[in-house]
C-alpha cells in the first residue's frame, strides 16, 4: 500500500510542471479574454525565447549537479561588447560572433576555476557574476547603449512565417534535446550528475564533461542575450539582471533537479520558460499592481524549489520502500 501511495505522489510531482502551466494559463484566460488571442500567445512564445535559450544552457549545468550564477552578467557583458563594436564601425556579423565568443570564454573561465582549483560552482560563478557586471558597467560607463537598426531586424524578421527568435529557440532546443537523449555525451552528463565519482571510476572523462557543460551554458547565455537585445534595441545598465534566477527557475520548473542527474530541455525546460513568461504576461494583461510582480514571481520560484525538493525526497523514499519489499 505504501509503495502504491508513494508511486501516486511521485507521478503527481513528475507532472507538476504541466499541472502548474495549465493552472496558470486557465486562470489568466478566465481573468482576461485577451490572454488567449493568437497575437498574445505568439508574443509569449517570442518573449520567452531568450529565457528558454539561457535556461537550456543552465539545464546542462544543473544535470551535473552544478550551478551557474553568472549567466546574467554574461548576457550583459556580451551585449556591451557588441554595442561597443558596432559603435566603432565593426560589421554586425562580427559583433554577433564576438558575443558568442565572449559567452563561451566566460563559461571556460568558470569551468577552469571550478575544476582546476576544485572550488565549488556556487562560489566561482558568484564571483564571476560580480566581475562580469562590474566590467560591463565600466565599459558602458553605466549608460544605456542604443543599437543600430540591423540589430532590431534580427529580433523582428520572420523566416517562412516563423519569427527569428522562435526559430533560433527551436534550433537550440532541438540540438540540446538530441544531444542529451541520443548521444553518448548526453548519457555521460546524466551519469556524472547521478554520481560523479562512480562515473570517474567507470572511465568517463568527468572533467571534460564538466568543462563542456559550462561552455554550453556560457554560449547559450550569450546567444539568449543576443536575442534579447535584438528585441529591445538597447543595452541598459540593468540588462540581464536576475536572468540567472529566472533561468534556474525555468529549468527546475521543467523538471530538472537541483540535485543533478534528472531533467530534459524538451518539453521540460521549454515549458518552464513559457510558464514563467505566461505569468509575467498575464499580470500585465490583468493590470495587476506592479509592486506585486516580484512577490508573485518569488512565490512561484519558492514553489518550484519546494516541488523539486519534494520530488527528490519522494524518489529517495520510493527507493527505500522498493528495497524493503
Amino acid at each position: 500500500m505504501k509503495v502504491i501511495q508513494a508511486r501516486s505522489i511521485r507521478k503527481v510531482l513528475d507532472h507538476s510542471t504541466l499541472i502548474l502551466f495549465a493552472a496558470i494559463v486557465i486562470t489568466f484566460g478566465f481573468l482576461s479574454s485577451q490572454f488567449f488571442t493568437f497575437q498574445n500567445l505568439s508574443n509569449i512564445l517570442i518573449q520567452s525565447s531568450s529565457l528558454a535559450i539561457i535556461a537550456t544552457g543552465m539545464t546542462f549545468v544543473l544535470l551535473t549537479a552544478g550551478i551557474d550564477l553568472s549567466v546574467g552578467s554574461t548576457m550583459f557583458l556580451a551585449g556591451v561588447v557588441s554595442a561597443k563594436m558596432v559603435a566603432w564601425g565593426s560589421p554586425l556579423w562580427l559583433a554577433c560572433v564576438t558575443v558568442l565568443l565572449v559567452g563561451t570564454l566566460y563559461g571556460l573561465v568558470n569551468a577552469f576555476f571550478i575544476y582546476r582549483f576544485k572550488i565549488i560552482p556556487f562560489i566561482v560563478t558568484l564571483a564571476t557574476f560580480y566581475v562580469g557586471r562590474g566590467f560591463g558597467l565600466f565599459l558602458s560607463e553605466t549608460r544605456a547603449m542604443n543599437l543600430p537598426e540591423g540589430f532590431l531586424k534580427i529580433g523582428s524578421v520572420s523566416i517562412l512565417g516563423i519569427p527569428f527568435p522562435v526559430l533560433v529557440l527551436g534550433v537550440v532546443i532541438l540540438s540540446a534535446h538530441l544531444a542529451l537523449s541520443k548521444t553518448q555525451f548526453g548519457r555521460q552528463i546524466y551519469a556524472v550528475g547521478n554520481n560523479a565519482e562512480k562515473a570517474r571510476k567507470a572511465g568517463m572523462p568527468v572533467d571534460r564533461i564538466l568543462l563542456s557543460v559550462y561552455l554550453i551554458c556560457g554560449f547559450c547565455a550569450a546567444l539568449g542575450g543576443l536575442v534579447a537585445i535584438a528585441q529591445l534595441g538597447a543595452v541598459s545598465p540593468t540588462f540581464g539582471k536576475q536572468s540567472e534566477f529566472m533561468a534556474i527557475a525555468a529549468a527546475i520548473l521543467g523538471g530538472t533537479s537541483l540535485f543533478g542527474g534528472k531533467g530534459n530541455v524538451f518539453p521540460g525546460t521549454l515549458i518552464g520558460a513559457v510558464t514563467i513568461q505566461s505569468i509575467q504576461n498575464g499580470l500585465v494583461i490583468v493590470n495587476a499592481n506592479p509592486y506585486l510582480y516580484p512577490l508573485i514571481t518569488g512565490a512561484v520560484i519558492f514553489l518550484i524549489v519546494l516541488i523539486d525538493s519534494l520530488r527528490h525526497m519522494q524518489e529517495v523514499k520510493s527507493r527505500r520502500l522498493g528495497a524493503s519489499f
